[in-house]
C-alpha cells in the first residue's frame, strides 16, 4: 500500500462479493392467481402483471415489474435480489427461493397509506418467494407482507 492506496490485486480481492454483469438468463413473467389474506371488496385479485429479469450465472438478479396493485392501480416494483437453489433434478428442475428488494410505486389517494413507508408515493419492499423450474417454465409464489400471496407462471430465455 502506498499512501493508502490499494494496490489493484488487493482491490480485486476486496471486491468479490460484488455481483457480475454476465447474464445468464432471462425470465419473463406475469401472475396468474393472487390471494389477499384480509379480504376486501375493494381488494383487486387479478394483478395483471407483467415483469422481466435478468439473471446472473451467480444467482444475482436485477428486475422490473408492471402490475395493478390491490385497488386497481398502475404499479411498479423495480428490485434486485438473489436466489438460492435447494434442490435439482439434473440440469432442468430446480426448487429454490429468491429474495428481492427495491422500490414500489402506484399506491396514490386514499389508498396512499395502505402500504408502511409511502410517504412520498414510493416505499421499499422487499419480498421473499419459492419457486420450480422445469426446462424453460418457471413458476413462483410470492408472498407480500401481510396482506397476501400471487403465484407466477414465466419463462426462461
Amino acid at each position: 500500500m502506498v499512501l493508502g492506496f490499494l494496490s489493484s490485486a488487493a482491490k480485486a480481492d476486496r471486491l468479490e462479493w460484488v455481483p457480475q454483469p454476465e447474464l445468464s438468463h432471462i425470465l419473463l413473467q406475469t401472475s396468474l392467481y393472487t390471494h389477499h389474506f384480509n379480504s376486501e371488496p375493494e381488494h383487486n385479485n387479478r394483478q395483471q402483471l407483467i415483469s422481466l429479469e435478468l439473471h446472473n450465472h451467480e444467482s444475482w438478479l436485477a428486475g422490473g415489474a408492471h402490475f395493478k396493485n390491490s385497488f386497481s392501480q398502475n404499479s411498479v416494483y423495480l428490485y434486485g435480489g438473489k436466489s438460492w437453489s435447494f434442490w435439482s433434478s439434473g440440469q432442468y428442475i430446480e426448487a429454490r427461493a429468491k429474495l428481492t428488494a427495491g422500490i414500489l410505486h402506484g399506491y396514490r389517494g386514499e389508498y396512499r397509506d395502505k402500504i408502511p413507508f409511502n410517504h412520498l408515493g414510493v416505499a421499499p419492499a422487499v419480498l421473499p418467494s419459492i419457486g420450480l423450474r422445469w426446462h424453460h417454465l418457471e413458476t413462483n409464489l410470492i408472498i407480500f407482507g401481510t396482506a397476501g400471496m400471487m403465484v407466477t407462471g414465466g419463462v426462461r430465455f
